[in-house]
This record gives structure tokens, C-alpha cells and sequence, in this order.
């Protein structure tokens, strides 16, 4: 019954310490079928300013043959250089970043589910980790 839920995340890495810890944590979703991903790319800003750009489909870095082999398949698209350049103006000199779009596999049955009983998804929002933990960090101090 279509496409599931899709999420887009921009993640930063001050330095230019990008060092590839995170691909092996997003390609074991993809095997789980927790996730998949639809489109994916990784801009980098060095000390002078200058951007640098990579897609799934730049093989020749090894960073390109790694966001291909996240990509698989999927034809990507849905992240166009208007996007990249948006994240590398908000980058400062000497950052990088991961651009990554995926469906939720898993919420795929769960979204059939509401429309198979005429339901209608009113809100969803994701609370990004640090909003929780700082709550819980309250919550524990002020108990």
C-alpha cells in the first residue's frame, strides 16, 4: 500500500571528523528492514570555505562507494544540490555533513493499519534525542 513514512536528517560533524563509525549502525537497519534508504549525500566545508559535495553516485571516493553501497538500488533525487548547498551555507568552515532521507519501514503497517480503519493521522512528530535526555536529566535531579 505505498511508501511508509519518510524522515530526512542533516548530521554535522565539526572538523571535518567524519571518520564512518555511523554507516555500519544505518546499513544494519537496511539489512534489518527497519529502514530504508532513499536518497543520501555528505558536503564538506574546508578552512578556506570551499565546498565539497558527494552523491551515492560519486564512485571515485571512498566515501561516495560507501554512500552507494547505503543507497543500493534506490535511485535517489530527492536531495538536489539547492539542499546540499542549504546545509553547507549553515556549515562553518572546517565541518562536514550526512544528508539522509529514509522510510520507516517498520511504521509501513502501522500507517496501513489507520487508513484500513479509516483512520486519519492527525500529528507525528520526533523529539530529537537531546530534548529527552535533558528531560530525563531534569526529571532526575528534581524528583
Amino acid at each position: 500500500m505505498g511508501i511508509g513514512p519518510v524522515e530526512y536528517m542533516v548530521v554535522a560533524f565539526p572538523g571535518n571528523k567524519f571518520n564512518g563509525a555511523i554507516l555500519p549502525a544505518i546499513a544494519e537497519q537496511v539489512e534489518k528492514g527497519t529502514i530504508r534508504i532513499i536518497d543520501l549525500a555528505f558536503v564538506s566545508k574546508d578552512a578556506d570555505g570551499n565546498v565539497t559535495a558527494l552523491e551515492a553516485s560519486d564512485l571515485e571516493s571512498e566515501i561516495g562507494q560507501a554512500l552507494h553501497a547505503l543507497l543500493g538500488d534506490e535511485k535517489g533525487g530527492l536531495i538536489n544540490d539547492e539542499d546540499i548547498m542549504a546545509v553547507a551555507e549553515e556549515m562553518e568552515p572546517n565541518f562536514s555533513a550526512g544528508l539522509l532521507v529514509w522510510e520507516d519501514v517498520w511504521a509501513t503497517k502501522i500507517k496501513n493499519a489507520i487508513i484500513d480503519s479509516g483512520g486519519e493521522l492527525w500529528d507525528l512528530e520526533r523529539i530529537p534525542y537531546q530534548v529527552v535526555d535533558a528531560a530525563i536529566e531534569w526529571a532526575e535531579t528534581n524528583v
